[in-house]
């Protein structure tokens, strides 16, 4: 993990400072919950009993300080209350210094939770953090999220459990945000629906860390680096941009666990994007895409990913041009290709003579069987003694 990234996630998790603080408010019916945030400080912690609460909470400018975070928590986080209902399960517009954390959120016909700088691109979304956050059967037609990020920056997700949302949405959902760290989160979904993608970051979003999470068949692309946005939706607004455009920069993808999807990885309209230390096991089609999908001007192509240290996994009969996916109007001889450990279960010596990349790979290691400790009931750690121990997410040091 980047040093600026390992601040931002000490910083952020620290709980509110104590001194000074107001007593904490145990709420325990949708009209408490509403009374409790509508009258909140800098400070203030919402206790949240067990229970279900309506969904289709709005607040706006919830504010509080650097020392003095607003939280909003389960009174008892082995059972926590269940946000149901509602287009949003909770909306919070401009916040800061919000911490939200054990609690449910299912049924939404929009988005589980929405977090977003009210429209207002020059004041972003600051310093929301979300901890063991679950989100469950959102949608399930269109474009519906588990947890949508519009404008946000300086934010953590950890913990966080999202499954089953819109076939046409994501998971988690970021637009235009900077900064922000997604770490030890569950993204699943059935093998037999179909959702479009898991962990998305796109429309000028840039600075984010994805960082030992699980997908399993989290969606066509459980990680979408980058996407296809509307001019108008960019962060900040396309119009004040000096330099090269770009749908996302500085994504990494590290320490990760994918099964399923069609690729577990897409870099789309990304600039300089790294992908590594990840487990792949079984994806339905590539390991990676490389596409363009914003072609206005000025838009950098899609180019100068990396992806080295990761641990692919793959049968031949569910495998598509040598594993890599590369879209008109890309740069892929641009990519960097590195010690990647490469295993085609079902016939490992044909391993090497099935992956095709666009660009040399340096130390690459082909046709080894990864030893994994018991796949087949989904455990992808590796044995003792694994030929694969330098890659994959077991490889991972933060």
């Amino acid at each position: 993990m980047n040093p600026a990234a390992l601040t931002l996630v000490l910083s952020l998790s620290l709980p509110a400072a104590a001194g000074g603080d107001p007593a904490p408010v145990t709420v325990r019916d949708a009209a408490e919950f509403r009374a409790a945030l509508g009258a909140a400080k800098p400070g203030t912690r919402i206790n949240v009993a067990p229970g279900v609460y309506e969904g289709g909470f709005t607040f706006v400018n919830l504010r509080g300080t650097e020392h003095h975070s607003i939280v909003i928590s389960a009174a008892d986080a082995v059972n926590p209350p269940v946000f149901r209902g509602g287009a949003s399960g909770i909306q919070l517009s401009d916040p800061e210094y919000v911490q939200l954390q054990d609690l449910v959120f299912e049924q939404q016909t929009g988005n589980g939770l929405n977090i977003d700088d009210g429209g207002s691109m020059e004041s972003p979304a600051l310093h929301v953090v979300l901890l063991r956050i679950t989100v469950r059967d959102v949608g399930p037609k269109g474009n519906c999220d588990g947890i949508k990020l519009s404008g946000a920056d300086n934010f953590v997700l950890e913990g966080c459990t999202v499954e089953r949302w819109g076939e046409g949405g994501s998971a988690i959902d970021m637009v235009g945000c900077r900064r922000g760290i997604l770490r030890k989160c569950v993204f699943r979904n059935p093998a037999d629906v179909a959702c479009a993608s898991g962990v998305q970051a796109k429309g000028g979003s840039r600075d984010i860390e994805i960082q030992r999470c699980r997908f399993d068949n989290a969606g066509s692309r459980a990680v979408n680096i980058g996407g296809s946005t509307g001019l108008e939706y960019f962060r900040p607004p396309i119009s004040t941009w000096t330099e090269p455009r770009f749908e996302a920069t500085d994504i990494f993808v590290e320490g990760n666990t994918f099964l399923g999807s069609d690729t577990p990885v897409a870099f789309v309209g990304a600039d300089q994007a790294v992908v590594r230390f990840n487990t792949i096991y079984l994806p339905k089609r590539w390991a990676m895409r490389i596409l363009q999908e914003t072609r206005e001007e000025n838009f950098v192509p899609c180019r100068a990913g990396e992806f080295s240290d990761n641990l692919v996994v793959f049968r031949s009969d569910s495998w598509s041009e040598g594993g890599v996916n590369c879209g008109p109007g890309t740069e892929p001889k641009s990519f960097r290709f590195e010690r990647n450990v490469w295993s085609c279960i079902d016939d490992l010596p044909r391993t090497r003579a099935a992956v095709r990349l666009p660009a040399q790979e340096i130390g690459g290691v082909y046709g080894v069987d990864p030893l994994f400790k018991d796949a087949s009931k989904g455990d992808l750690t590796l044995q003792s003694g694994s030929p694969a121990a330098m890659a994959g997410a077991d490889a991972f040091k933060d």
